[in-house]
């Protein structure tokens, strides 16, 4: 058996005492509150951490979101220390596990700012496990105190810093240790079967998060949120090269979305390729009637639709071309609302980012005559650019739904692909294959 599943099957006993719960929160980025007293190093107390302040109105535009997600915290969430922190944290939380977890909050609690409640202590009891309240504060009504503290696990679990007790909240607060322990598990495994060059400057998407993180000098200096792939049609992990930049980009479309989709649509209304400013063509790249075209959807498309560049184009106005296996890449987009929504899982499987033009003009940096002034202006000509890097930026599509940063913040997203306790069954599986395989002579060397 490998040193990577032990340390994975030690962490699993210790999971294993209690059921798992059956839901969390939203996916979404979060900042830095304070990690565990006594289960992580006490430099994290949060007696020493200010709590986040207060979300007010929603951000209206691009920037705007991109500078409150940036504001959040600097630290990124992968980095080169991230698996051993991921260790570190399993371990933190397997002690807290042995020693009873912390208590569930009831259903039908209520809480208020100023009001003493009968589940108050409850309530705090469970911050001060979590490490997300002083463990002096451990008596008391709802106070700003309280409140704070509130604020941090929101922050920690991807949910708005409001430090209001809302049934996400409640219900995020009530899974248990061990299945918190399970995400981390999970997050390390994929972890350790990453091969990343991270460099100076890198580009991460964690998709469970839905955000974009430009990391430069081990710092986040850009953040964005993203719009990644439906649980139908998820966004998959990889590891790639930026190659370039493309201003007014053409789409075209994928032949699975050509042969479902854009069949059902002509089958419907025969002028909707017009309407979408898309041509279809063959295999020569030579425009032909959409109507001799036979849009059944009961076989491959054998021919190309390519909708036309301008602010009708659903790839928006910029594409980051990252070549890859999966053929997906990031985009800006034409339904930039989207944006708003807690709930960013609606794509096909490629990431709209938010903001894409900063983004564009942060890779871009190294070539002074691709400024973001320039950048908006060559999109205002209506004409197709391609800008190639002149220095390749490294990207990885990450899965992770726990890690902690190195200001040991411990971070939970929900698993919005179903995609941890899958992945902890097979090594499961792989791991009492090898432990069987080592009590039988013809195999015993195969758990070396």
């Amino acid at each position: 058996m490998s040193k990577r599943h032990a340390v994975i099957i030690a962490v699993g006993l210790l999971a294993s005492a209690s059921a798992l719960a059956q839901t969390e929160t939203t996916g979404q980025a979060g900042p830095k509150p304070a990690a565990p007293s006594g289960t992580v190093p006490t430099a994290a107390n949060p007696s020493h951490t200010a709590a986040p302040k207060t979300a007010g109105a929603p951000a209206s535009t691009a920037e705007s979101r991109s500078a409150a997600a940036l504001a959040l915290t600097h630290e990124p969430t992968f980095d080169e220390g991230t698996a051993q922190r991921i260790k570190d944290a399993a371990l933190s939380y397997s002690d807290l596990a042995v020693r009873g977890g912390w208590p569930t909050i009831p259903a039908d609690a209520r809480f208020a700012l100023g009001v003493q409640g009968v589940n108050d202590d409850l309530l705090r009891k469970r911050l001060i496990l979590s490490g997300d309240l002083a463990a002096d504060k451990a008596s008391g009504a709802f106070d700003q105190n309280l409140a704070d503290a509130v604020k941090r696990f929101q922050a920690r679990h991807g949910l708005a810093p409001t430090g209001i007790m809302t049934p996400r909240t409640l219900a995020a607060m009530n899974v248990p240790v061990q299945k918190r322990i399970r995400q981390l598990e999970a997050s390390l495994e994929r972890l350790e079967n990453i091969n990343f060059s991270f460099g100076q400057r890198y580009v991460v998407v964690n998709i469970p998060a839905a955000f974009a993180e430009a990391v430069e000098n081990d710092l986040v200096v850009r953040r964005y949120r993203v719009i990644v792939g439906k649980t139908e049609k998820p966004s998959p992990t990889l590891t790639a090269q930026i190659t370039g930049v493309v201003l007014n980009p053409t789409w075209t479309v994928p032949s699975s979305i050509a042969k479902t989709e854009i069949s059902a649509h002509m089958r419907k209304d025969p002028t909707y390729l017009a309407r979408m400013h898309m041509e279809v063509l063959d295999a020569h790249d030579n425009p032909i009637d959409p109507h001799s075209v036979d849009w059944s959807g009961t076989h491959t498309p054998n021919f190309t639709v390519r909708q036309q560049n301008g602010t009708f184009n659903a790839l928006g106005a910029v594409k980051i071309d990252m070549p890859n296996s999966y053929s997906v890449y990031m985009h800006d987009t034409n339904q930039r609302n989207l944006f708003s929504d807690d709930y960013r899982f609606d794509s096909h499987g490629c990431s709209r980012v938010d903001n894409v033009r900063d983004l564009a003009a942060w890779l871009l940096k190294d070539q002074p005559k691709w400024s973001r002034a320039a950048i908006d202006a060559e999109i205002a000509t209506g004409q197709h650019q391609e800008v190639a890097m002149a220095r390749k930026v490294p990207v990885a599509w990450i899965y992770l739904t726990a890690w902690m940063t190195k200001d040991q913040t411990i971070q939970f997203r929900n698993d919005v692909y179903n995609q941890d306790e899958q992945l902890l069954e097979a090594t499961a599986e792989e791991a009492a294959f090898f432990g069987n395989a080592g009590n039988h002579p013809l195999t015993a060397h195969m758990a070396q």
